[in-house]
């Protein structure tokens, strides 16, 4: 008896609408894609929808920066990105808007179930305001002098210097980020959604297999330490929705941004007018709700949003799927060095299709970090799809189009090794289910190996210089394409465009189930290239360009442009003695854990050979603690211990760079030893 077909919704977080799509973005999309594929030609029901993120403060500001409304703005910026994921084959069935009257009248309704279930709070509370713009400002819209190290022009949550965290109210000499102006306080009233009544809940759906084991065991810290009330207010002016019956009230844009899954699935069943929304949403739903989202959201999707959708009726997610950033050849993307890429300046270069073929290679089901290294990039799709791929369909080709007229051998030659090819393809199924690409990818290239080797141990070119062989030259090219085939209909999921070219030449379609039968008598069309050999210089080119990107930007700017060195001018002179005071030392991070309730530090224990210190760092924002332990770093050890209100601080480790994402910690060479001093 036939199985009925999965149904499946699938999502991808929502790009923010006040910026371009770069490459790191693109790692998210083309995972989903490759999955959404792979379950379309395995005969599931799938729709692969998706949204921009068009509310918030920062929109509302850029908007005015530039003298237009912020409706133009993100209408101009979800037109671009719609454009960039159509060039790289992300097939959504839907690309939608938070700023929509579907996603207003979700919102609305969910507020409204969570304030009639007794889910939502008000209180007053005391804020720093704007006297000039006449608008709150959240902590980042807030600079001053750190209350602690008296660093200037620190934002309002913590200081990058020390790593001090505290209350925008505490900073000395505070202004406004926005207008520069001296904040006032004053009183709002806001809205909280009380998530710990959850809390009983969301541990046990945390552990119910929704999650990536990593994932779970991290949550476990925010259980430990304490689920607080979220507030879910921010007052006018603001761009978002206004809460219902409390004029000047917005929903946070947080609260909204996760709700565009269903307004944007709302808005497409509306537009195929054959799809029950409820069927996919309803909370005792049977389908299948997939979220593919990035590590720095996990806290909003794995907490947040299913409390949200369990207090006001409507299903959870079936899996949140997280992957890790990506690092350009093994450092964070940088603008200055070119390898902060935009999808359109990659684009302007480089097939879409190979670096989904190289994202593919690399992903597997965990939440690692994958590192485009831009030379192995050239070398492995050459390698792969060149070499061993295309060269295996151009090798036969060109003998049974010469030879027989395009006519394929009335019986496959060798049905062993036929059967073991597609036999193969459960096996490379299972890898695709379960989202582990790179090792689908090894079984497929492994496979072109033997095929390849197949081909050189028959020598057709050979053959097709004897005399009365031209039934075994026939027999061995049509094994050839028959291999091309299976190998061709395994990477469809990753390579669309390829695998169109292929069909044409090969003169059926790709489907998994057709594999059971080998091609014979059967006639294919004529062979044209198939993929072109990537160029380091198109590569080093695109570096170039991304760039120039930089200095558009800059130009484009009201700030003059900046560097390290105008952002942050050498200090004054001091003397040897002076530095001679300060004792540095090669320390190793034996372990790195976030620090509950701070948002910017985290507390590393550090092995200086045999004497170990705990320091609390603000570098949260640009590393998670499984990237930091087992790494070597340099610490001040000679700075007095100093005492937060999360513990003692001993030393101080350093970093460079302007903060958040922008911040790396100082690395000594292979051969450097803990303990060792830096002179």
């Amino acid at each position: 008896m036939a199985t009925e077909p999965r149904k499946i919704l699938v999502t991808c977080a929502l790009p923010y609408a006040n910026g371009s799509i770069h490459l790191g973005h693109m790692l998210e999309h083309i995972q989903a894609d490759i999955w959404v594929r792979y379950q379309r030609m395995r005969g599931q029901t799938v729709h692969f929808i998706c949204a921009d993120d068009a509310h918030g403060t920062p929109i509302m500001l850029k908007a005015k920066q530039l003298g237009i409304d912020p409706e133009q703005l993100i209408a101009e910026v979800q037109k671009e990105h719609q454009a960039d994921f159509n060039r790289f084959n992300i097939g959504f069935d839907n690309y939608h808007t938070t700023h929509s009257t579907e996603n207003r009248e979700f919102a609305e309704l969910i507020y409204g179930r969570l304030k009639n279930n007794g889910f939502i709070e008000s209180r007053t509370i005391s804020q720093l305001y704007d006297p000039e713009q006449n608008m709150f400002l959240p902590d980042r819209f807030v600079k001053g002098t750190c209350p602690s190290c008296k660093a200037e022009d620190q934002y309002g949550d913590n200081c990058d210097v020390c790593a001090a965290t505290y209350s925008p109210t505490e900073l000395i000499d505070p202004r406004s980020a926005v207008s520069g102006a001296t904040p006032i306080m004053k009183d709002s009233e806001h809205f909280f959604f009380d998530l710990p009544q959850f809390s009983g809940m969301l541990k046990a759906w945390t552990r119910s297999g929704a999650l990536q084991e990593e994932m779970a065991n991290k949550l476990e810290e925010w259980f430990e330490s304490g689920l607080q009330q979220w507030d879910i207010t921010r007052d006018a002016p603001y761009f978002g929705f206004e809460i219902p019956d409390a004029p000047g009230k917005y929903f946070y844009v947080w609260l909204d941004a996760p709700i565009g899954y269903m307004g944007s699935f709302k808005n497409y069943c509306d537009k195929r007018g054959d799809i029950n929304f409820d069927e996919y949403w309803h909370k005792d739903s049977t389908t299948e709700l997939y979220h593919f989202i990035g590590k720095d959201i996990v806290y909003f999707h794995s907490l947040f949003w299913p409390a949200m959708l369990d207090g006001s009726d409507f299903r959870k997610p079936t899996n949140i799927f997280v992957h890790g950033y990506v690092t350009v050849d093994g450092a964070k993307m940088s603008k200055s060095k070119g390898t902060f890429i935009k999808a359109d300046t990659y684009l302007k270069h480089l097939d879409p299709e190979c670096l989904r073929y190289y994202y593919a290679a690399k992903l597997t089901s965990r939440i690692d970090d994958l590192d485009l290294n831009l030379t192995d990039f050239v070398a492995r799709v050459n390698s792969d799809v060149v070499n061993k791929l295309v060269n295996l369909a151009s090798r036969n080709a060109g003998f049974i189009k010469k030879r027989f007229n395009g006519q394929l051998s009335a019986q496959c030659a060798e049905p062993a090794l036929y059967a073991e090819f597609a036999d193969a393809g459960e096996r490379i199924g299972q890898y695709y289910e379960q989202r582990e690409f790179g090792r689908a990818i090894r079984e497929i290239m492994a496979l072109a190996d033997k095929a390849n080797r197949y081909i050189d141990e028959k020598a057709p070119w050979v053959v097709a210089k004897q005399e009365g062989q031209d039934e075994e030259l026939q027999a061995i090219c049509s094994v050839g394409i028959n291999l091309f085939r299976c190998l061709m209909t395994y990477l469809k999921p990753v390579m669309p465009e390829l695998a169109q070219r292929s069909e044409a030449f090969l003169n059926t379609s790709l489907t998994w189930d057709a594999l059971a039968a080998p091609l014979v008598d059967h006639t294919l069309s004529s062979f044209k290239s198939l993929f072109s050999r990537m160029d380091a210089d198109k590569v080093a080119a695109m570096v170039e360009d991304s760039k120039e990107d930089l200095a558009v930007e800059q130009s484009l700017s009201a700030a003059p442009v900046s560097g390290p060195l105008v952002d942050d001018p050498i200090s004054e002179t001091i003397s040897f003695d002076d530095f001679a005071k300060i004792d540095l030392r090669v320390a190793l991070i034996t372990k790195a854990e976030a620090v509950p309730k701070a948002d910017k530090l985290l507390r590393l224990e550090l092995d200086l050979g045999g004497e170990t210190r705990q320091v609390f760092a603000g570098i949260k924002s640009a590393y998670s603690p499984e990237d930091l332990e087992g790494k070597l770093t340099v610490m001040v050890a000679n700075l007095a211990p100093r005492k937060m209100r999360f513990g003692l601080s001993e030393g101080m480790v350093l970093a460079a760079g302007p903060g958040g994402k922008d911040l790396w910690i100082l690395e000594p060479q292979a051969g450097a030893q803990p303990g060792m001093r830096i002179k």
